[in-house]
């Protein structure tokens, strides 16, 4: 599904990600760990396309995320660590979503109750003015709605308190077979028995690469 072949990766003089090879393939959910400046996040936006490399290459179920990237994204839903500034209402946002991603409305909101998001009582007001919980939580919703084939977690539960982040492990349970999940984490205890693979990296480097 996910090709990484001798990805290089520079920010000026810093060497963000060194001659990385690695697959992710179906049926794989992966925690993808490492200290902060790991190279973690530039991986994941380099296989979202967000990044040309300096060397080596990326394939997404055989496409090019730079050259085909709207391609590319139709197979892969992303929850960032950090919500992204949208000035849209929750309402325009779900039928923006419902149009660019071919989501049912209903889908979304389905998701978003078992996330113990109250969408009808805020349906008007701006994501951009949301709590970061609430921001999460449909972030999440809208990511499970599109039943893509690669979902990507950055940091997901972040922002969550406990009982968020056990709906969100509920809700995901079940939901690796056939497709990538990949989570982007420092918790692997929360993570643990969602997981078959557990990557780290340092220093732009795999370092392990280990089936549990």
């Amino acid at each position: 599904m996910i090709e990484v072949k001798n990805l290089t990766k520079k920010f000026g003089s810093t060497v963000s990600l060194d001659d990385v090879s690695i697959k992710f393939n179906r049926d794989d959910a992966i925690a993808l760990m490492g200290a902060n400046g790991a190279g973690k996040t530039t991986l994941i936006r380099s296989i979202l396309g967000y990044y040309h490399p300096d060397g080596g290459s990326v394939l997404v179920r055989g496409l090019d995320p730079i050259r085909e990237r709207q391609e590319v994204l139709k197979h892969i839903a992303f929850v960032p660590q950090l919500p992204p500034p949208i000035k849209l209402s929750i309402d325009e946002l779900i039928q923006y979503i419902e149009v660019s991603a071919e989501v049912k409305r209903e889908t979304i909101l389905h998701y978003a109750n078992e996330m113990k998001l109250d969408i009808e009582t805020n349906i008007k007001k701006s994501f951009f003015k949301l709590s970061g919980g609430m921001k999460q939580k449909l972030l999440i919703a809208i990511a499970l709605s599109q039943e893509s084939e690669i979902i990507i977690f950055d940091e997901p539960t972040a922002n969550l308190d406990p009982k968020a982040r056990d709906d969100f492990y509920r809700l995901l349970d079940g939901k690796g077979e056939d497709r990538v999940l990949l989570f982007v984490t420092h918790r692997l205890e929360e993570v643990e028995s969602l997981v078959n693979r557990e990557v780290y990296m340092d220093l732009g480097r795999v370092v392990s690469d280990e089936r549990i």
